[in-house]
């Protein structure tokens, strides 16, 4: 069993609990073919979400990509973990997310982050401004897509983005497209809590995309949910919120699914010491594994776990022991 390197939390941070849900996310794919029946096994094994991320590198790019999955597909929700604002103007990404939610027939999971990888940017001819700067356009982005989200003719003239009678039509099939929002530091941490339904809990990364390894462990976590608990201001509205974690790593010993030691490749020379502590990584028997999401649901109220798509198989026991419960 993995020995945790941080005290484990003494604070039960909610009284509710959401039940459980798993997701994976894809993205670099050799045919059409592989793409689809990737969103159809994860479907059959069980999963919640089948999401992607949205970069320039070697992978397809995540609007037409997504359809694609929604169209081999009837239960499991699919989106973009997650849409980097700077890229598209609010009224397209709020397009954008519209037409999935009428393919996938409201089944749609609108994820939207500031984006962070400086590659895209040079790729994009985009100036890579401080990161206060790209969270204030994403900030504001946000509130005119969800007023498109809602139905709003939108008029808006802010700092950043401007918009003269915009509607969506058609308008989503959902009431109320779930938006998650990612972050590892107060400021972005408290946007989430404020304006997001589903909050992802990120470790902190450098200007090259590198985690920071003191970002990543169980005790710093515990630290981030405070900071979600005092910023959505009331004891309801956080226990409204579902708090969720990308896994960085994860095995099933006896699964053939990646071992501890690979976890410092995975979070690019961790020390596997600091790694055995974090809820980015998930490693042991399924009953340990079981007994680890138990506590820190318990604890910190995380219940949402995503990982590759290529440990989708590997980890099913997981699913099928704790999906929904």
């Amino acid at each position: 069993m993995v020995r945790f390197a941080d005290p484990r939390p003494r604070v039960r941070y909610r009284s509710a609990v959401h039940p459980f849900r798993f997701g994976v996310t894809a993205g670099r794919v050799p045919t059409r073919e592989t793409w689809t029946d990737l969103a159809r096994r994860a479907e059959n094994l069980g999963y919640d979400t089948f999401l992607m991320s949205d970069h320039l590198g070697h992978q397809l790019s995540p609007v037409g990509a997504l359809a694609a999955a929604a169209a081999v597909t009837s239960r499991i929700r699919i989106g973009a973990l997650v849409f980097a604002n700077d890229y598209r103007h609010p009224l397209l990404l709020a397009r954008e997310a519209a037409t999935l939610d009428h393919i996938s027939k409201g089944r749609v999971e609108f994820g939207i982050g500031a984006g962070w990888n400086m590659s895209d940017y040079r790729q994009l001819g985009m100036r890579y401004e401080r990161p206060g700067l790209r969270i204030d356009r994403m900030e504001e982005a946000l509130v005119v897509i969800r007023r498109l989200f809602a139905g709003d003719r939108v008029t808006h003239a802010g700092r950043h983005y401007h918009l003269e009678g915009a509607r969506l039509a058609p308008a989503p099939v959902q009431r109320r497209i779930p938006i998650l929002i990612g972050g590892g530091g107060p400021r972005l941490l408290g946007i989430a809590a404020r304006q997001a339904d589903i909050v992802g809990l990120l470790t902190q990364f450098d200007r090259h995309g590198r985690p920071i390894a003191s970002q990543a462990t169980e005790g710093e976590t515990a630290r981030k949910v405070a900071i979600v608990r005092d910023a959505a201001g009331s004891r309801e509205a956080f226990e409204r919120l579902e708090l969720n974690v990308l896994v960085a790593s994860a095995g099933l010993i006896g699964s053939g699914a990646s071992p501890l030691g690979s976890v410092a490749s995975a979070l690019k020379a961790v020390a596997p010491k600091v790694v055995g502590g974090t809820p980015y990584l998930l490693h042991g028997t399924l009953a340990q594994v079981r007994e680890t999401l138990l506590r820190r649901r318990d604890q910190l109220g995380i219940s949402y776990y995503v990982w590759s798509a290529r440990l989708a198989e590997p980890m099913a026991p997981v699913v099928e022991a704790l999906a929904g419960r």
